[in-house]
């Protein structure tokens, strides 16, 4: 029987899309802590900046520290009015390609933000609450569509000194006795999963990520790393191990990287993480720290900054 030529096409037609349907969608994130909104860009512009994001080209960035604190190559603080950053976030995300742009909630100078090729969807920023849970550096917790799936971004910067948040000057050495500041960070930690993935009770079912500078150490690293001479229990692991134990939450770059300790600031210690639940790590095909000239952190001779941060850039690639 001979076929009409419409039946024909129409056939093929429905191969190529059942063929593009099929085809893998990759998906690129780039998460790093930018000291001080970049301090080190400011200089040229975030010219160099700039050209090194567009290299990698990443779909999402997640940025720490992403407000302009310092006069360029200066320790003296910018007036707020002349601050660049968070003000013009758009307009310098998209002079790497990204349209849209996400800030969380933040309580001083130090908000992550959320730039994308893709429409960002607020869902709560997230600040804690007075007296005893103040997310000191402020917290986002977004959504971003991709291939059909809702992908659920939380990002966080955790308080980062020894002693307790709002203890006395007085009393501060006490509290870094009794690792006040680690404590602090696991009731920072605690606080955000509990209003982000904690609100969710298929939450292990779904498409989460939990990323920042959580200025604490993970007890996966113990093995790997030769500085880390404490036992599980100490508190300088107390926020990671909370995330691993009590949420369904995978260290992706632990998973790749089983056997290999890859330091995230300056030389030997790794503060920063990207989680993910089960069905976005099984899409994770890469999970790396970035080491190369640009990212490597190399200390300013007049000042105690670092260029151009003194974190290291993780880029991760899923596929859908």
């Amino acid at each position: 029987m001979k076929k009409h030529p419409f039946f024909v096409l129409m056939t093929f037609a429905v191969a190529l899309t059942a063929a593009s349907c099929s085809q893998p969608k990759d998906l690129r994130l780039m998460y790093w802590n930018i000291a001080n909104g970049m301090w080190d860009g400011q200089t040229d512009h975030y010219d160099r900046f700039v050209a090194y994001v567009k290299s990698w080209k990443p779909d999402i960035c997640v940025w720490t520290e992403a407000q302009t604190i310092y006069v360029t190559g200066t320790e003296t603080e910018c007036d707020t009015a002349d601050r660049y950053l968070v003000k013009h976030w758009d307009e310098l995300a998209a002079r790497y390609g990204h349209k849209c742009v996400y800030v969380g909630g933040h309580r001083d100078d130090y908000p992550q933000v959320i730039t994308s090729r893709f429409p960002i969807e607020n869902v709560a920023r997230i600040v804690g609450a007075e007296p005893d849970s103040v997310v000191v550096h402020g917290a986002g917790w977004a959504r971003i569509r991709f291939a059909g799936k809702t992908l659920n971004i939380v990002t966080m910067h955790n308080y980062p000194f020894d002693y307790s948040y709002g203890v006395p000057k007085g009393q501060r050495d006490s509290s870094m006795a009794v690792r006040g500041g680690d404590r602090y960070r696991a009731i920072e930690t605690e606080y955000v999963c509990r209003h982000t993935i904690g609100t969710d009770p298929d939450a292990a079912a779904g498409y989460w990520m939990l990323l920042g500078d959580f200025n604490s150490f993970s007890p996966l690293d113990i093995a790997t790393n030769p500085y880390y001479k404490w036992k599980e229990s100490d508190p300088r692991f107390l926020a990671q191990s909370y995330v691993l134990k009590k949420t369904p939450f995978i260290d992706i770059v632990r998973e790749k990287h089983p056997a290999e300790m890859l330091s995230t600031w300056l030389t030997w210690q790794r503060i920063d993480y990207v989680y993910c639940t089960k069905p976005l790590s099984d899409r994770v095909v890469r999970a790396d720290i970035i080491k190369d000239e640009y990212a490597n952190p190399v200390r300013d001779p007049d000042f105690d900054f670092y260029h151009p941060s003194d974190h290291q850039p993780i880029l991760v690639d899923f596929r859908f």
